[in-house]
């Protein structure tokens, strides 16, 4: 059985995903960061795409702003409480019509013929939740584009630190008096999950040689009817470089937004947040800094690649 498939499936359908999902800019400064570096990149790179594949597109963060700008996008999602979000907000912004709404899974894009799309996108690590299939479905994103190709997918260098910091989240919590359910959760468990911590050598270890986060544990969780986060693959820069060229994928460049972010505490970056002028500059800087090929494994969560279909 596809555990990975399945256990997305269930956590990504949880009732409330849509709602604490489109929230994420009001609530957290790191998905701040990353949208807005994925959005500059994908604002200067459509003006030769009519047709975009969303894979893995959520509440239409991105399906959205591209509708705005006059592309008719595909919007394909496994959760329905994302796609039902995303029409929402999709009507809201006057673009219901430009955007075919689509349910299903990444692991099959059989449906789709070679080079149906202009432009592919798959942000936010959908891919990373295609464990052991994530090869395969990078190479069916690339099958299905004519032009050009941008993902983002867990990053191994970016995550690593977690291990060690059970309160990373707290960092980039942007209202401290914010109801938003995961941020109640980061302030309220924050002392626990100090005096709790201990550092686990073998787990980092184990991380950074193999790339898997998840397993035994996940699938007895859903197989009790829990939903756990769903099994992880997360990619070194150059393993992703790599696949991305065999397939055929030329200029690549890639990405880790949050880079800069990560090395600044809350006061700082909330201070940033509250000032319309030092947030423009500040956001403009850390798409220069999280570019730089010495720093892009370093991104906050995810690695950004984007590139041209030969």
């Amino acid at each position: 059985m596809d555990y990975s498939r399945k256990i997305s499936e269930r956590m990504w359908n949880l009732p409330d995903k849509g709602e604490l999902e489109s929230r994420r800019e009001e609530t957290f400064i790191d998905d701040i960061i990353q949208k807005n570096h994925i959005e500059k990149e994908l604002l200067e790179n459509i003006s030769d795409i009519e047709t975009v594949f969303d894979g893995g597109a959520g509440c239409g963060r991105f399906s959205i702003l591209l509708a705005k700008h006059g592309c008719k996008v595909t919007h394909f999602d496994i959760s329905q409480p994302m796609i039902d979000k995303a029409k929402e907000l999709a009507e809201k912004a006057g673009v219901l019509d430009k955007i075919t709404f689509v349910r299903g899974a990444l692991e099959d894009l059989s449906q789709y013929a070679d080079k149906s799309f202009d432009m592919v996108i798959s942000f936010d690590a959908p891919v990373s939740y295609t464990y052991p299939n994530h090869e395969k479905v990078i190479g069916e994103l690339v099958r299905i584009s004519k032009k050009r190709i941008m993902i983002s997918v867990t990053s191994r260098l970016g995550t690593l630190p977690y291990l060690s910091n059970p309160i990373q989240k707290n960092q980039f919590i942007l209202d401290s008096g914010s109801n938003d359910s995961q941020v109640r959760w980061c302030i309220d468990n924050r002392e626990n999950a100090v005096d709790s911590f201990s550092f686990n050598k073998n787990g980092v270890e184990r991380l950074m040689a193999e790339g898997l986060m998840g397993g035994e544990a996940e699938i007895e969780e859903y197989k009790r009817g829990g939903a756990p986060w769903c099994i992880t693959y997360a990619f070194m820069p150059d393993e992703l470089k790599e696949i991305l060229g065999r397939l055929g994928v030329r200029n690549i460049q890639l990405a880790g937004p949050g880079a800069y972010a990560r090395t600044i505490p809350n006061e700082i970056l909330v201070k940033i947040m509250s000032d319309p002028k030092q947030k423009e500059d500040f956001l403009d800087f850390c798409r220069k800094y999280d570019s730089e090929p010495y720093v892009c494994g370093m991104g906050k969560d995810n690695l950004f690649a984007k590139g041209e279909i030969a």
